[in-house]
């Protein structure tokens, strides 16, 4: 941790234990006797913290008389990126919500927020102008249904819907045993046991045209079982990997593709030439297929065959499209 990280943290361990031995504090910073005397001093004479050694207890504490003198106050610390994101998230889904029964019991966590945004000593209203949360394809929900959904999951109720598959565009009723709501590339999707297949499926919530909650018990299935099917492969679609795939990009795409990442099993190699290999596990290829088309000829697939040969077909697809003739303007 960096020099304010660790004012805050002995200023933490301070209020929380109200006596802290030079050990844990030598311990729980990571640093040495003369690096924490240089943080101490630092503390005292500019920050002006009143904190005392008090030999009878053994340990440094603050000094709950001290009035006198300048107001001891910490400089402001930003947020690191994942904290940033929990925040102006929450700060934004409670802005979004439209008045109603809710409004009167949000508002006190709205203003907490708002106190927690200003921590880093500026303006809540400045920090949400300059740093934005931009969502991709977002679909819209229909409230009432995901209503439902949500109170079937909660309450382990059976639900019956009425659902879209936009791959086959035909529309089937389903008995679901509810299991998950899982939020992923901006929208929601339902895990749960469908009745009728007599599996796991995953549902585009905003897909879902009519929900009913009924009575009968939800199915369960144990956490084990649902991470096992719906993460050990690529992407939002589910089940077991049925192969691996594996990626070669260039020299110029690995410089952005080799910080992120695909899947938690995925494995990855620089080569000499400073390309990259990646290897992933894959269910369905459908949205794999997406993402590789998107790095263009940056990306080979290597492995397997058939996942190369779909790559190919769609290339050659588009190929003919844009090599057939330019449509007359109007």
């Amino acid at each position: 941790m960096n020099r304010i990280e660790r004012f805050y943290k002995i200023d933490q361990m301070l209020h929380a234990r109200g006596v802290v031995s030079l050990e844990s504090f030598l311990a729980e910073l990571e640093v040495s006797r003369a690096t924490f005397k240089r943080d101490m001093e630092y503390l005292r004479d500019r920050l002006h913290a009143p904190i005392v050694w008090d030999r009878s207890a053994g340990g440094y504490r603050l000094d709950g008389g001290h009035a006198i003198g300048p107001v001891y106050e910490l400089p402001g610390l930003w947020f690191s990126a994942s904290e940033l994101y929990a925040l102006l998230t929450a700060h934004k889904l409670l802005a979004d919500i439209e008045p109603g029964v809710l409004a009167l019991h949000l508002a006190p966590l709205q203003s907490r927020l708002q106190k927690l945004l200003e921590a880093s000593g500026h303006p809540a209203d400045e920090i949400n102008q300059r740093v934005r949360l931009l969502s991709m394809s977002k679909r819209t929900l229909e409230p009432r249904h995901f209503a439902e959904v949500a109170r079937g999951l909660l309450e382990r109720k059976r639900l019956q819907v009425v659902a879209w598959s936009r791959g086959r565009d035909s529309v089937n009723t389903r008995v679901l045993s509810p299991q998950r709501l899982v939020h992923y590339r901006d929208n929601w999707y339902l895990d749960a046991w469908c009745h009728w297949r007599k599996g796991l499926r995953s549902f585009s919530v905003d897909a879902l045209q009519q929900v009913q909650v009924q009575d009968s018990k939800a199915r369960d299935v144990a956490a084990s079982t649902l991470d096992a099917h719906y993460a050990s492969a690529y992407g939002i679609f589910s089940g077991a990997a049925k192969a691996w795939a594996m990626l070669l990009f260039s020299k110029e795409s690995a410089r952005w593709v080799q910080a992120e990442s695909w899947h938690p099993e995925q494995t990855s190699e620089t080569l000499p030439d400073g390309r990259y290999r990646l290897r992933v596990p894959y269910a369905d290829e459908r949205e794999l297929l997406m993402d590789i088309l998107r790095h263009g000829q940056q990306v080979q697939v290597e492995q397997p065959p058939e996942l190369r040969q779909r790559v190919a077909d769609e290339a050659a697809a588009l190929v003919k499209i844009y090599n057939a003739a330019t449509p007359s303007s109007a």
